[in-house]
């Protein structure tokens, strides 16, 4: 389920359409079935609860997180990355922090765990081969460790609460801790909890495919920075083309339920980049096209305006009065898209162009509809309510 960043399309004028919203109910939303698995959540919880985790483990996990966080995705660490790149975040392209960082990597426990699991409980012929299967199973899944608020950990040496995402939208949910004796206690656990001390979730990952704002910004300096520099394209000859900048993004909900992450949020924007036709022929020549684009927001980071300056149309000529924009919150799906018509104006009359918006079907539609040239110059640089997020959007 790959997206396009660009995807040809076309949009100059388009019908609002009301904003709709469905919420987190479904427990397939974020736990797919799992019937034909080898473990559930749950037992991978179970599982980690047995590690004796100390300060390297606790150390290589936020280091994992804290790189994904950096790397513009929730504070999470793939069990790919466990068993292949210790200490390695999403976006980090699969390398290791440095191949000695770790003497005894979260890996290496939880083969041991695994062995000494399958050797007690499945006595006989085969244990062995069950190990292996169960634990090459596990680190081709799209199992993560998650760590809620992890920025807030201090770096003590307290054993974290392990526990999984239920997948229906509970606030409170049961969860593990080793005790120094080696017995498991069992403990409720509710996001009060996370802001205390460490709390792993074993949820599965729901981003790691798609390419954040930040990692584009690396790849492409027309991004900017975030929240400082923003390098746009300049026309000497025609003052009037402009670039269309997001400033600022805030979400003022999470989405999820806090044991399945953060929100990630899609902002897309339709729009005929570079727009100077003088012709009804010169106006079949153009290709339009939408931007797309994933913004992570952390559990921490609702209510909070975050800096982007990402850049939704780098060329906006002095013709073009709207662009269609759209935001959404994902939660997978097949993928459609949101299919409408759009006119360019020229000489007092109306083009007409057909746009598709991508989407999947079970995304929580934050707002959709049309900004108009003259809606954006008016508010340029103050707080626009767009659904359940605040934008800041400007001409510059």
């Amino acid at each position: 389920m790959k997206r396009k960043n660009w995807i040809g399309s076309a949009c100059c004028v388009l019908l609002a359409v009301a904003a709709c919203e469905k919420l987190d109910d479904d427990r397939t939303f974020h736990v797919p079935d799992e019937k034909e698995s080898l473990f559930t959540l749950e037992d991978v919880a179970r599982l980690l609860a047995t590690v004796p985790v100390e300060a390297e483990q606790l150390a290589e996990v936020h280091a994992a997180v804290s790189a994904s966080s950096g790397n513009g995705y929730d504070e999470e660490y793939t069990m790919q990355d466990v068993f292949t790149a210790p200490g390695a975040g999403v976006g980090d392209a699969g390398a290791s922090r440095s191949p000695d960082a770790y003497s005894q990597p979260l890996r290496d426990l939880l083969r041991e765990a695994v062995r000494r699991q399958f050797a007690f409980t499945r006595a006989g012929e085969g244990d062995q081969a069950d190990a292996e299967a169960f634990l090459e199973a596990l680190a081709a899944s799209d199992v993560q460790i998650y760590w809620p608020y992890s920025e807030l950990w201090t770096e003590t040496p307290d054993r974290p609460v392990i526990t999984f995402d239920p997948g229906d939208n509970s606030v409170r949910n049961t969860g593990y801790r080793l005790r120094e004796d080696g017995s498991v206690e069992e403990l409720l656990v509710d996001e009060q909890m996370a802001l205390e001390r460490p709390v792993w979730v074993v949820n599965r990952n729901a981003d790691a495919e798609f390419k954040s704002l930040e990692m584009r910004r690396r790849e492409d300096p027309d991004w900017g920075k975030g929240g400082g520099e923003i390098i746009v394209r300049t026309r000497a000859d025609d003052e009037s083309f402009k670039t269309l900048v997001l400033r600022s993004f805030q979400a003022n909900r999470n989405y999820d339920s806090w044991f399945a992450g953060g929100s990630e949020f899609f902002v897309k924007c339709g729009a005929i980049e570079d727009f100077t036709a003088t012709t009804e022929a010169e106006l079949r020549l153009y290709t339009p096209s939408v931007t797309d684009f994933l913004i992570v927001v952390r559990c921490s980071q609702v209510g909070k305006a975050l800096p982007f300056n990402a850049v939704l149309v780098s060329e906006w000529s002095g013709m073009l009065d709207n662009c269609a924009f759209m935001v959404t919150e994902d939660d997978g799906g097949t993928q459609t898209s949101w299919k409408c018509a759009a006119t360019v104006k020229y000489n007092s009359k109306s083009y007409g162009f057909d746009i598709e918006m991508p989407l999947r079907s079970r995304d929580d539609i934050v707002w959709r509809g049309a900004l108009t040239r003259s809606y954006i110059e008016k508010y340029a640089g103050t707080v626009g309510h767009f659904g359940d997020v605040d934008l800041v959007l400007e001409l510059i």
